[in-house]
């Protein structure tokens, strides 16, 4: 083994003491001597100036010849030095020592000045003098050349070393973006931390089996299938539920998104796939984790390069390939994550590959009430929080929504200067979540303050006394979000999955109870029931077209194909001829006038409970289900005792 030489101070040390002693030795010749302008002038009105060198900013110049004392020197000369006293060390080889008989010519320089006459003065006296070029090449050639190439070769590097380890980063294009995640367990995901999907929890805790014990498998010859695909709407859990069967298992966990492979270089794709495996294959078992799959394995039929060359689809053959061609038995289990399972590619689905798929679908109100349990283990929760009532408030919610409202809750909470996050704190992010944030400086007149609070008292009213609609939760005049001037709240008890006909009229009632509430107070309508309109142009056309609930065209669907039901897109029509168009149109104004004149009815009669909630609204700004019905029970009793 080569041993490492150690860093000396005395080596530089030696070097430095030696190069002093050569100068002492060789070039201890007489220097050139600085002298005074007035000193010059003098010298040259002495004619004691031979000739001149003549620079920008100094005047070389070199003195007539004088003769010396016995000291060798000349004392009555302004260049005069004293003879240098010699080191111990000195030696001196006769070449800058005169002889006694030696005539001296020494030289002088003089920093320049403006004198107008220095040329004809020097003319006068017979000096021979003579400017210099200076030469700046080496100045320009550091600017113009070292310092721009040292520039380009510094940020050459830093870019490299950002790119990966040293300047072949740039090289690594080639390479697997992928993040291990290895066993710690400090952070280890387990199955308690995934609640609401129990179902695709027990799914995948087989894949758990297989990588603890593969032999409890294999010994009946059976196979593990070599990809799980899970399925579901953005925010459920998919990628969690992932690390958590890694956590699990105690086996290295992959990490990538498809948008990983795919590069504008050709096939740097399929290169990041083959190293991919191959360093799953050295660190087998373990986990492939491929978020958002869609992005490289799109249907090759969509949108097809005709005789090009399409690099998604290289990145896809080859993920394609490398999934047929290892080991079932090697331990690779290989786990995608999407949203858009329409648009994959059936190669991938077939038996062999992606063979099995679990939806991680939304939670229900059990599931709800579970995942606030898990993102509040570490709160400090007041003694009222309620976490069924909470997951009843929230219907429709994943599990990243349920997390943001947890969070908002305490951040709330600590806004407060609370102790404790309270149930109150809760409902308050939730509405936030829903409506936006409040924005309670947002300045509003008072006669447009006053048509929402009747517009909301309207929505509210229809809301509770119609058959089939959702309870009241709370109303509100403070604006919230981007356009909302106020928003009243309603909420299902319990999960619904199926919806009649009645209950569907009863939301268009209540939707459109806010105008009906305007018409009646002030005789005209304005623009705040936009959004309602659009929900109620919304549901009509799908009882129409969907749910085959038309009068006209009972029983009748115009459904072409669903879409992808889990980014929240309804489904697509078919194309209609123009008569059934005009039918479907005839036929939803007609649901929309009925529905309309109902709700009209209902706030006609209840006027005296609207007008009661409408002045409740501008005094409080918020009322909850609470207030509403107690405002309607006792308009309800004073109607009975004043018809008694």
């Amino acid at each position: 083994m080569k041993q490492q030489q150690k860093f000396s101070l005395s080596y530089y040390l030696l070097v430095f003491l030696s190069i002093v002693l050569m100068e002492s030795i060789f070039f201890s010749g007489t220097a050139v001597k600085e002298i005074s302008y007035s000193q010059f002038r003098n010298l040259l009105t002495d004619n004691r100036i031979k000739s001149v060198i003549i620079e920008s900013d100094r005047l070389y110049g070199l003195e007539k010849a004088q003769a010396l004392d016995e000291n060798h020197s000349d004392k009555n000369s302004p260049i005069f030095q004293p003879p240098r006293k010699k080191a111990p060390w000195h030696i001196n080889f006769g070449l800058n020592r005169p002889k006694d008989s030696q005539r001296v010519e020494r030289q002088f320089v003089v920093t320049r000045l403006d004198d107008p006459h220095l040329i004809a003065d020097l003319q006068e006296h017979g000096v021979d003098y003579r400017g210099k070029i200076e030469s700046h090449w080496l100045s320009n050639f550091i600017a113009n050349w070292i310092l721009p190439m040292g520039l380009f070769i510094v940020l050459g590097s830093f870019l490299a070393r950002r790119k990966g380890k040293g300047a072949a980063g740039f090289l690594d294009v080639g390479k697997n973006k992928a993040r291990i995640y290895a066993v710690d367990p400090s952070q280890k995901v387990t199955f308690d931390d995934v609640a609401g999907v129990d179902e695709a929890v027990e799914e995948v805790k087989e894949v758990v089996s297989f990588l603890e014990n593969p032999q409890r498998f294999t010994r009946l010859g059976a196979k593990l299938p070599k990809g799980i695909l899970l399925v579901g709407p953005p925010g459920t859990g998919k990628t969690l539920l992932a690390r958590a069967v890694a956590g699990e298992a105690g086996v290295p966990f992959f990490n990538l998104s498809g948008s990983d492979f795919v590069e504008m270089f050709v096939g740097v794709g399929a290169a990041r796939v083959r190293d991919l495996f191959k360093d799953a294959k050295a660190k087998a078992p373990c986990i492939i984790f491929i978020d958002e799959l869609d992005a490289v394995g799109k249907n090759r039929s969509q949108g097809a390069i005709i005789g090009g060359n399409d690099e998604r689809e290289n990145t896809l053959n080859q993920l394609l390939t490398e999934m047929d061609g290892f080991d079932p038995q090697s331990g690779i289990i290989i786990m995608g994550a999407t949203n858009r399972p329409e648009v994959l590619d059936p190669a991938l689905l077939r038996p062999g590959r992606f063979d099995r798929q679990i939806l991680v679908d939304r939670p229900d109100l059990d599931g709800r009430m579970e995942i606030f349990k898990v993102h509040t283990r570490d709160f400090a929760l007041g003694p009222n929080v309620d976490f069924r009532k909470l997951a009843a408030e929230t219907p429709g919610f994943a599990g990243a929504e349920i997390a943001n409202v947890c969070n908002e809750a305490a951040l709330l909470a600590s806004r407060k200067d609370r102790q404790a996050i309270l149930q109150a704190d809760f409902q308050d992010a939730i509405e936030r979540v829903i409506a936006g944030l409040e924005k309670k400086n947002k300045l509003i007149n008072p006669h447009e303050r006053k048509v929402v609070a009747y517009h909301e008292s309207g929505h509210a009213i229809v809301g509770h006394l119609t058959a089939g609609s959702d309870p009241v939760q709370k109303v509100s005049i403070i604006p919230r979000g981007i356009g909302a001037l106020g928003y009243t709240l309603q909420t299902p008890l319990e999960d619904r999955f199926l919806m009649s006909r009645t209950e569907l009229l009863g939301k268009i009632k209540g939707l459109l109870g806010g105008r009906a509430a305007e018409d009646i107070i002030f005789g005209d309508v304005s623009t705040g029931a936009s959004n309602d309109l659009e929900k109620v142009a919304d549901i009509v056309r799908n009882m129409l077209t969907v749910y085959g609930m038309s009068e006209q065209m009972p029983n009748r669907s115009l459904v072409e194909k669903s879409s992808n039901p889990f980014l929240g897109q309804g489904p697509s029509t078919q194309r209609r001829s123009e008569d059934l168009e005009a039918l479907i149109d005839k036929e939803s104004q007609t649901i929309i006038n009925d529905a309309y004149q109902e709700a009209r009815k209902i706030v006609t009669e209840h006027r005296s409970e609207l007008e009661a909630m409408a002045a409740l609204l501008l005094e409080k700004e918020k009322i909850d289900g609470q207030d509403i019905k107690r405002i309607l029970d006792e308009n309800q009793n004073n109607k009975d005792q004043a018809a008694a």
